[in-house]
């Protein structure tokens, strides 16, 4: 069936003979102005129960959007549902508002307009839209450091709208810090960095729930730190928490974003072994066995230039909102390597390992070990 297009100065001709006129535009849309007389139902709210909005199938039904086309897509997919008489706007609100037609701002309540401007950019997005800002607004990130990973990952995290995240950290901020983990300033020296943190992120973003927890992560708390969290991101800046952390995120069953950076160097990747087993590999397929510290300084001995963990820091925030948005392509099963001197990113295949102690399929979970020790080289 062919779908009519008529003018929007045609539209109150239509009215006046009892026809409904919907806006399918989503609310932030219609926040903007929307055409005098006109309902606003979401275009995938409509198509998706048509008889609760349009009960009889034979009433004229003239559909708007911004442009033109979702109000056709939408006026087919009534027609496909036995709707007969469907028009579209031609060129949409963006025409209506040129021909200075009168419209009108739909009234919303405070929280729904913080939502709608604060969101704005993410709302324009079909990946992301309303209901995958609401599935952000539902989350629980786990953030392990607020420190050169964890203040980059944790500023777009919050800006980003992730309802709540859980910070773990037991330092206090140290004015060598500042270089690199943007959460802090001079003012907060020898403040405890998760308190400091959330200041910050309170200030940004309040609609996000910053639980700061001081303590060291230990075989002891872990498992309370990830009660009710999505995914977990690994800021960590040394080898015991990083193997601790990836056990446990096999045993709850999480998704582990990793990253870790020294001098001019960094590298990311996503490890979800505890979700997919046999087919992602964990941190231990990586690395079976943690490298001598020799061979693994720190960044407080070798140093690390301070763009470096924010442009690693960044990364791991995206693939976190991937990973809770259900969207593109994650990081697991690959490690990507940032080279800041050469300006260059090189990505290496990971497999898993078969025989791996933690995530082989139907191995039972061994319990935690002495990670300190089984660092140090022991047994």
């Amino acid at each position: 069936m062919s779908i009519e297009e008529i003018d929007p100065r045609q539209v109150r001709e239509r009215l006046a003979r009892g026809a409904r006129f919907i806006d399918v535009r989503e609310e932030h849309e219609r926040a903007g102005g929307q055409a005098e007389g006109s309902l606003g139902i979401a275009r995938a709210e409509l198509e998706a129960e048509p008889a609760l909005h349009l009960p009889d199938r034979e009433v004229e039904v003239v559909l708007i959007c911004q442009r033109g086309a979702r109000s056709l897509a939408a006026a087919r997919a009534l027609s496909a549902q036995g709707y007969a008489r469907l028009a579209s706007v031609a060129g949409g609100t963006s025409r209506w508002l040129e021909e200075g037609l009168p419209a009108f701002e739909p009234v919303l309540d405070e929280d729904r307009r913080d939502f709608n401007e604060r969101y704005s950019r993410h709302l324009l997005l079909p990946e992301v839209g309303a209901a995958g800002q609401r599935r952000l607004e539902r989350a629980r990130v786990l953030l392990i450091g607020a420190g050169g990973l964890g203040s980059p990952s944790a500023y777009y995290l919050v800006a980003a709208g992730v309802g709540r995240l859980r910070i773990v950290d037991d330092d206090v901020v140290d004015r060598s810090n500042l270089q690199r983990q943007i959460l802090h300033g001079e003012a907060r020296i020898d403040l405890p960095k998760v308190d400091s943190a959330q200041a910050t992120l309170s200030a940004l973003n309040p609609r996000t729930r910053i639980e700061p927890v001081r303590e060291r992560v230990t075989a002891a708390n872990v498992d309370a730190l990830m009660q009710d969290v999505d995914v977990v991101l690994d800021g960590a800046d040394n080898f015991p928490v990083r193997y601790l952390l990836n056990d446990a995120c096999i045993r709850h069953g999480k998704p582990l974003v990793y990253g870790a950076v020294q001098r001019f160097e960094g590298q990311a990747s996503v490890f979800d072994a505890g979700r997919h087993r046999g087919r992602c590999p964990c941190y231990r397929c990586l690395f079976p066995e943690p490298p001598s510290p020799e061979f693994a300084p720190n960044c407080a001995e070798a140093g690390v230039l301070g763009v470096v963990p924010g442009i690693v820091g960044l990364v791991q925030a995206a693939e976190v909102l991937k990973l809770l948005l259900g969207i593109g392509d994650t990081l697991a099963g690959r490690l990507l390597h940032f080279d800041a001197l050469a300006m260059r990113f090189r990505e290496t295949r990971l497999r898993a390992d078969p025989d791996c102690p933690l995530c082989a399929p139907g191995r039972p979970f061994p319990g935690y070990i002495d990670y300190q020790r089984f660092c140090a080289g022991g047994s």
